[in-house]
């Protein structure tokens, strides 16, 4: 099977705990990544340091470690990764989550077997503290047809699930920053650029989850950075003017209106499939 290389990044919040199971769960792949490409987006602990320096000195040749001087945010930092990948095909993967052991082999299989596809992601299951305490499971629209559908009003992909081909990450202009929208608005534009979608219908990953993540998706910053990323689509006629205003109504009620405990309420019982 093809190569690849995993892209991740970490930054000063990054807990050096999660940072383990995270490398490990990379390292231990049925499938290897050749590369392994850590951005460090600004300062780290210096717990976290350590670690990615035993890594690296245990691993010769595997590791890329790319240094940013200061926080410049995800949608940046996936940028920078990006431009020191070696090889065709990228796997994302967030150093707070968990991959299941074969998830690149059935990723990079899919994608051998299937040229014509440029991006394959999968579905996730969600846990809070400890990783057998699943919460809930998002599910992702399976064929290319379905996912375009999908995309007009939610993300279409579990973004630490997927794997793509670089030459599709470039022709649609790579990582661009847009405030915890930058995968939304990455899959927007390699839609636009021709790109073919699908995603696997298996939970290949294991997220983190927690009160946190539901407070980072509320709030009037939140809205608007969506916002700009919806008039971007109503402007390229990925969605028509209804859904532009639909989609916008929305969210202002669930990220501006609502609290954060309803907030998670909201999306446990909307989009979610929970195990309550």
């Amino acid at each position: 099977m093809s190569d690849y290389s995993f892209l991740t990044s970490c930054y000063i919040k990054s807990k050096a705990d999660e940072f383990v199971i995270a490398m490990d769960s990379m390292l231990n792949q049925t499938l290897p990544p050749e590369q392994i490409v850590i951005v460090c987006d600004g300062a780290v602990s210096e717990e976290v340091d350590t670690l990615i320096n035993e890594y690296v000195q245990n691993n010769t040749n595997l590791f890329t470690i790319v240094r940013l001087e200061q926080n410049q945010g995800h949608g940046i930092a996936m940028h920078e990764g990006e431009l020191y990948c070696r090889n065709e095909i990228i796997c994302c993967m967030d150093m707070d989550d968990i991959c299941v052991l074969d998830r690149c082999e059935k990723l990079i299989k899919y994608l051998d077997e299937n040229p014509d596809i440029d991006l394959v992601g999968s579905n996730i299951s969600e846990f809070i503290e400890d990783v057998d305490n699943i919460v809930g499971v998002r599910e992702v629209p399976e064929t290319h047809e379905d996912i375009c559908k999908f995309m007009k009003m939610r993300c279409p992909f579990n973004h630490m699930s997927v794997a793509m081909r670089k030459s599709a990450l470039e022709k649609a202009g790579g990582y661009k920053d847009c405030l915890l929208y930058e995968d939304y608005y990455l899959w927007v534009r390699m839609y636009l650029a021709g790109c073919k979608f699908h995603n696997i219908q298996e939970n290949l990953i294991k997220a983190r989850v927690g009160m946190e993540m539901y407070a980072r998706r509320g709030g009037y910053k939140y809205y608007k950075s969506g916002r700009k990323l919806f008039k971007f689509m109503h402007k390229n006629k990925v969605i028509n003017w209804f859904e532009y205003k639909k989609i916008i109504f929305i969210k202002f009620v669930v990220q501006v209106l609502m609290p954060n405990w309803l907030r998670k309420w909201f999306y446990l019982k909307f989009t979610r499939k929970t195990n309550k």
